[in-house]
């Protein structure tokens, strides 16, 4: 086992272990629920026939749910089995626009973020406290983008982690948030903010063999101020130098509510003939990253590799192929943890990054009321996948 298994999971489990993930989330929830029925169906356990270790394993965790609508539009949360004494973990994709809901015989709703919240709160309020513990894993954080406020405005992130621990939800487990300093709404529960930086290493290494990682061929690149910790994590663990481009705002003008970029300034070193990796958060639009990557381009960088934990392509996928054609990038990284089309999942250039491995670990762990301090700081594994890549040795996964 690897060495974020090497923690002997013999404490005895909170509760008998359930999987709920709504709709929006099913795909990602099916493959944390394949990792944990093969890992506990492997594992030694000498309490496994105890009475506490009832319905520890089994040929699915999952537990059905619905969340049927009437022809108002309207909605309630079913559970279709008991969960009472379970220790169970929702998951949403709050991101998810690929589904809608009927109203009536003659329209067609697309499923917002506000109705995936909603979603979760009615399943959350189905379950109506029989659970031994709630866990909410929301790989992108609810109106993670409102974490603060700036006058008079709402607050809308607080607003909804105050409503879920009301409800009974005790862990939330979301990735790469916004503002992590949102979790002070709530500063009694469990908050944990989990990077993919392992992830993106793998897979861009496992699918490029020949990018020399020192100073003086590679370079970590911040798009914005609010990248910024992101990208030092990165290149410090990959001994590397970083840059920023930070947003010169036009302060006359209001455009939608926001004062538009007038430039992007530059903040490093020369970074000619060095390979860049771009890492944000998010991709919206997409406008942002492939104007860094231009510029970039103008400053004579060589290979460009865009890493962001939240591929939404909200204008769709032209302008990357456009981009790609031009040489302005070339590879472009994103997580699971929201939904992906199928149209982005076919092109030559783009790198999927699994993360379903990652939570199955967090669930398995917390399920046995550890620390999961390991998992939030994957340096060990990070540090071991480079040295045996400049080393040329085959990477052997991991748990």
């Amino acid at each position: 086992m690897g060495q974020s298994n090497t923690k002997d999971l013999n404490t005895i489990p909170v509760g008998r272990l359930g999987l709920i993930p709504l709709a929006s989330c099913s795909g990602l929830g099916s493959k944390v629920d394949q990792w944990l029925v093969k890992w506990r169906k492997e594992r030694e356990n000498v309490h496994k026939s105890t009475l506490a270790f009832e319905g520890y394993e089994r040929d699915t965790y999952l537990i059905k749910s619905q969340t049927p609508r009437f022809g108002s539009g309207e909605a309630k949360g079913m559970i279709n089995e008991s969960v009472r004494g379970d220790d169970v973990y929702f998951m949403v994709d709050v991101c998810n626009y690929s589904l809608t809901y009927p109203i009536g015989g003659k329209f067609t709703n697309l499923m917002s973020p506000d109705d995936h919240f909603q979603d979760l709160k009615r399943v959350i309020a189905a379950v109506s406290g029989k659970a031994r513990r709630m866990n909410v894993i929301m790989p992108y954080l609810y109106e993670g983008r409102v974490s603060k406020r700036n006058g008079r405005e709402s607050l809308d992130c607080a607003t909804a982690l105050q409503e879920l621990v009301n409800m009974g939800v005790e862990n939330i487990i979301t990735f790469d948030a916004h503002d992590a300093r949102v979790q002070n709404a709530t500063p009694l529960y469990g908050f944990e903010t989990v990077q993919p930086t392992y992830q993106f290493i793998k897979g861009l290494l496992g699918h490029e063999k020949d990018i020399t990682i020192d100073n003086q061929h590679l370079m970590v690149i911040s798009p914005d101020a609010g990248s910024m910790s992101r990208a030092i994590y990165l290149a410090n663990v990959l001994g590397v130098d970083m840059g920023m481009f930070y947003k010169r705002l036009d302060y006359s003008k209001l455009v939608n509510g926001r004062h538009p970029v007038a430039a992007h300034e530059f903040l490093g070193a020369n970074v000619e003939g060095k390979d860049m990796i771009l890492i944000d958060d998010m991709i919206s639009s997409g406008d942002t990253a492939l104007e860094i990557a231009a510029l970039l381009k103008e400053k004579k960088a060589n290979r460009i590799y865009i890493c962001s934990t939240f591929g939404l392509f909200t204008n769709g996928l032209a302008k990357f192929d456009q981009a790609y054609k031009k040489g302005t990038f070339d590879r472009l990284l994103t997580t699971n943890l929201v939904y992906q089309p199928e149209e982005l999942l076919e092109k030559s250039y783009y790198i999927s990054c699994d993360m379903s491995k990652y939570i199955a670990l967090i669930i398995d762990t917390l399920n046995h009321d550890l620390s999961i301090s390991h998992l939030l700081n994957p340096i060990d594994r990070i540090n071991k996948y480079v040295s045996n890549y400049k080393a040329g040795i085959p990477h052997k996964d991991e748990r």
